[in-house]
């Protein structure tokens, strides 16, 4: 007889993506893992993309909360902090003394907004200090103080003009604020679009009433009692530059990976902590680093789909030692164990090997580990359509190879670049039109053959075509329906052939609206589709607020 002894793991951070973690973990095995989770905040994990929407009005807090994972193998601790690691006796000492063991350590601890260092945001030691009226926006606590602030003052400026930026700044337009984005690039969004895509772009903003000062780099966020009253750009002009009247500042200026508890314990850090391509430290191979803190060879962008693919491949790896161990103790034991169904052991694959095997089985090539669908930048922002993937923006460096076309239509607000080498598409910028992004994203991120001429790519949504599909019926089982996650018309059906039947079944069971939520409508579609043809009866998606998340 063989003893099963749990692997133990301790995952610090309880995030979309140490959160995720958890998830990809229970999917493979509920038994092969002794799991604790330590979360800093008071809440059950929510979906950070969707604060913007929060701030703008369009989602209600309790609507962005993610579920949290549990089982008889899993102990989630809120409110509390790992201040310490022992990598000798492999254990993890918490704010209130706690100690807590370890086979394999996850840094999951994300990354903290970047407060620049300016007069009124550093308190007489030097620190970053943030007066009333000023605030960051990262969790959903800042969420709430912005909504909270935009209700007393009819003036907001947003510093910072990227993808942050912008949604903040056009939400708060949309709550009626008279609002200025600042930035010192010369258009909003220069690490994603070049100039003449955010210049569209700044148009856009001007359009739906943000005001847009690009170029101009704030020297001074000016208080009274203790309270912003305004911002001082610098203009370049002769002067003490210009004052922006404002009650409320958002800081939406970049951040910073949170390092601290692995630099204390000896493992490398730079911007990151370091990270090989199977994202374990080089110090200790027992401890890994996965989402924004991480800084593995090919670099990080800061996206969740790329820290999304991060926990499903260390949970593919993690797995693979289990399954080894299990191996050896079968050998010696002579008696079989099933750990996952694959497609090649004659049964359908499990849900966790369905949904995971996209990303997860990624391999190292010459050029690092192919994150290619994990960089597709999406902007949130009403009608305004903002899509950059790959190679794209102000920093791309032309490759031997590479062709690029463009569509620049400033008049008729839409900007469209496509960049192909090898047959594929491997950038793209779309600006005021979502048709085209939509078409540009699925070419890009499932690898399709792009025609000969790439300026077909440009002008298929203005030729003569089809009529779109109007019933679900007609999609074919391979269309994505949820980019994020990579969920397909045919795996909504399989899981609703397993006994999904509501829209949340459906997010639980495929991930699928819990990214950046665009495919809601889709997916609530498919679900009320298949409950009319398959005769099933749907429950309600009727969602009480969760604990600890109250209405703002």
């Amino acid at each position: 007889m063989t003893l099963h002894v749990p692997t133990k793991i301790v995952v610090v951070g309880n995030g979309m993506v140490g959160s995720r973690l958890v998830d990809e973990l229970v999917r493979r095995s509920t038994g092969a893992f002794d799991i604790t989770v330590l979360g800093a905040e008071p809440y059950e994990p929510y979906n950070r993309v969707l604060l913007s929407d929060v701030v703008a009005g369009r989602t209600d807090v309790a609507a962005i909360s993610m579920p949290q994972v549990g089982g008889e193998h899993v102990t989630t601790l809120r409110e509390v902090t790992a201040v310490s690691i022992d990598r000798i006796r492999r254990t993890v000492t918490d704010d209130a003394g706690a100690v807590h063991p370890y086979d394999h350590l996850v840094l999951a601890t994300g990354s903290r907004a970047r407060v620049l260092p300016l007069p009124g945001l550093r308190s007489a030691d030097g620190d970053p200090y943030l007066p009333g009226g000023v605030h960051a926006l990262r969790t959903l606590d800042d969420a709430r103080d912005i909504v909270a602030g935009s209700l007393h003052t009819t003036r907001a400026v947003v510093v910072g003009g990227g993808v942050l930026g912008v949604e903040s700044a056009y939400g708060l337009a949309a709550r009626g604020l008279a609002v200025t984005l600042v930035d010192t690039g010369e258009a909003p969004m220069h690490r994603q679009l070049d100039t003449d895509a955010g210049a569209v772009l700044a148009a856009g903003l001007e359009a739906h009433g943000v005001t847009v000062r690009s170029g101009v780099r704030p020297s001074e966020v000016l208080v009274a009692g203790g309270r912003a009253v305004g911002v001082r750009i610098d203009t370049g002009a002769d002067g003490d530059g210009e004052v922006l009247a404002a009650g409320l500042v958002v800081l939406t200026t970049g951040t910073v990976p949170e390092t601290g508890i692995a630099a204390d314990a000896g493992l490398p850090t730079d911007r990151g902590i370091v990270v090989g391509h199977d994202l374990a430290s080089p110090a200790d191979r027992r401890v890994f680093a996965i989402g924004d803190c991480a800084q593995p060879p090919q670099g990080s962008r800061g996206l969740v789909a790329e820290g999304w693919d991060h926990a499903r491949r260390l949970a593919d790896h993690l797995s693979s030692l289990v399954t080894a161990r299990e191996d050896a103790s079968r050998r010696a034991a002579d008696r079989p164990r099933e750990h996952l169904r694959f497609p090649h052991e004659g049964e359908r694959p499990s849900m966790a090997v369905r949904l995971g095997t996209l990303l997860a089985t990624r391999a190292p090539t010459e050029d690092g580990i192919d994150t290619r669908g994990t960089d597709v930048v999406k902007v949130k922002a009403g009608p305004l359509s903002v899509v950059s993937m790959g190679a794209a923006g102000t920093g791309r460096q032309p490759r031997p190879g590479e062709r690029a076309v463009r569509l620049a239509d400033p008049a008729g607000g839409r900007f469209v670049e496509a960049v192909v080498a090898g047959g594929l598409l491997v950038g793209a910028t779309c600006v005021g039109d979502a048709r085209v992004a939509a078409d540009l994203t699925a070419a890009y991120t499932r690898r399709t053959p792009v025609p000969v001429d790439p300026a077909f790519l440009l002008l298929t949504p203005v030729m003569p075509s089809a009529e779109p599909a109007t019933s679900p019926e007609h999609m074919p089982d391979d269309a994505i329906v949820c980019r994020c996650n990579g969920v397909s018309k045919h795996d909504i059906t399989a899981c609703w052939d397993d006994g999904a039947r509501s829209t949340d079944d459906i997010a639980a069971a495929t991930r699928a609206t819990t990214g950046c939520g665009s495919c809601t409508e889709a997916v609530c579609g498919l679900a009320d589709w298949l409950a009319a043809t398959r005769g099933a009866d749907v429950e309600p998606d009727a969602d009480p607020a969760p604990a600890g998340l109250a209405t703002v």
